[in-house]
């Protein structure tokens, strides 16, 4: 049995799943993360391949028996997971480091659909993108109800739908999904209630092994999904319309490998504009690239984050007339990323002014706002809008990452805070990043895990 201690230590059965799957993973030490504020960030810290287009590339490697090549890949606790579950399945990896990142070379001449792990599958939402691949490829798939992040409901009826006007028969009985077949999937014209990025990969993986044409409107169009379609055109997938709100395939074809570079992370890179403003530092960020934060660019201007594309990276600082409050609201892109919410919450917190941050994405992602208070931040949560009034100092606290970006918030907000600041609930942060830590210690953060928890 796969499990993580209450603490957030892995068990040996989990860290040799993992290891076997992807070698270079080594679950960080230490229960807790401290950071000593005060400290500007300044220096050179390089954004990683993104996590979101990571996982839905390397599942499209299950619908060929040809290698596929990822290079650019985060080597993040979500990316070593789902390296298991597809090992599990029967696909075989090779790993190397490279000069950008690591490269991931995959076989899945030999796949195994009834072997899945459901430990694995519980510690990430991604893994219902298999569901897609395996029907489209095999034929059948049946897996448990996915994980990961516990900020709103995230339902999985868009997927089964579409799936289902595409020939599957799917049931949903005691927390698993049975879904066949038998006779293949077809091509089918399908409206999305809303532009979901999970089913609209989802739908993507399955449609290119589709007898037919299928049409998926009001698709999502978030960069990473656009990665993902570019992929499949190289494996031989006929898609019109990448980067848009309608995608059409040609389906049937048989799919070819590929090399493929993963794109930039637009959430690291958000984030880090935000630390780095908010320690009043100055840092370069190398594969970041400006045009991928959508909305959020012009809105960070307005915060006071000033931002510069160079030959060497996109270099950021804070502004000389310092930060400001601003409003926004998240949405699919390219409005403000639901992403981006937690982190520039807590630059917003130091901001002159008040700021209002609505979620409209998803509905439990306020869950940092009460951690951020720990460290003084002033923040009123409304329904789902959040009013910050920015406050001349944070205090260091103990205080606990409940996702993903709520560990990077709460990053950001010790590096900014007077004395020491103190993070449990590390694995959300190993899911995201890869070796964010370390990665701001070289740019100058006092910033370390440690086995003490006071």
């Amino acid at each position: 049995m796969v499990a993580l201690s209450t603490a957030g230590t892995y068990h040996p059965a989990m860290t040799s799943s993992l290891l076997a799957a992807a070698p270079w993973w080594r679950p960080g030490s230490g229960r807790v993360l401290v950071v000593r504020g005060g400290r500007p960030l300044v220096g050179t810290y390089p954004i990683s391949g993104a996590k979101n287009a990571a996982l839905p590339l390397m599942v499209s490697a299950l619908l060929t028996p040809h290698l596929v090549t990822l290079r650019n890949v985060p080597g993040n606790l979500d990316v070593a997971v789902l390296a298991a579950l597809l090992q599990r399945l029967g696909c075989e990896m090779h790993w190397s480091a490279r000069a950008d990142g690591l490269a991931v070379t995959m076989s899945a001449d030999r796949l195994r659909p009834a072997d899945i792990d459901p430990e694995l599958v519980s510690r990430m939402r991604a893994s219902v993108l298999l569901l897609g691949a395996l029907l489209a490829r095999c034929g059948e798939a049946r897996l448990p109800l996915p994980g990961g992040d516990a900020i709103g409901l995230r339902g999985i009826d868009f997927h089964i739908a579409g799936l289902r006007a595409m020939g599957a028969t799917i049931a949903l009985d005691g927390g698993m999904i049975e879904a066949t077949a038998p006779d293949g999937l077809h091509g089918a014209d399908i409206l999305l209630p809303t532009p979901s990025v999970g089913a609209t990969e989802n739908l993507m993986l399955a449609a290119v092994l589709a007898n037919g044409r299928t049409i998926i409107r009001n698709a999502a169009c978030e960069p990473e999904v656009a990665d993902l379609a570019t992929c499949l055109a190289a494996m031989g997938a006929r898609i019109a319309g990448i980067g848009s709100h309608q995608l059409t395939i040609e389906g049937g074809r048989a799919l070819g490998g590929a090399v493929h570079a993963v794109l930039p992370d637009r959430i690291e890179f958000g984030t880090l504009a935000c630390a780095a403003a908010a320690s009043d530092g100055r840092l370069v960020l190398p594969h970041g690239r400006i045009a991928l934060l959508g909305a959020a660019a012009p809105l960070y201007e307005a915060a006071g984050i000033a931002m510069h594309e160079t030959q060497d990276g996109v270099i950021v600082e804070r502004a000389r007339d310092g930060l400001r409050g601003i409003d926004i609201t998240t949405g699919p892109y390219p409005a403000f990323a639901t992403d981006l919410q937690a982190p520039t919450m807590a630059l917003l917190a130091l901001a002159a002014g008040a700021s209002a941050v609505t979620e409209t994405v998803f509905e439990q992602r306020f869950r940092h706002v009460g951690e951020l208070r720990k460290l003084g931040a002033n923040i009123a949560v409304v329904g789902r809008t959040a009013l910050v009034r920015g406050v001349a100092r944070l205090q260091g606290a103990a205080a606990t990452c409940t996702d993903v970006r709520a560990a990077a918030a709460l990053i950001i907000a010790g590096l900014a805070a007077d004395g020491e600041t103190r993070l449990d609930g590390l694995e959300h942060l190993d899911r995201g990043y890869d070796g964010m830590a370390e990665k701001l210690a070289a740019v100058g953060a006092d910033i370390a895990r440690s086995d003490t928890s006071g």
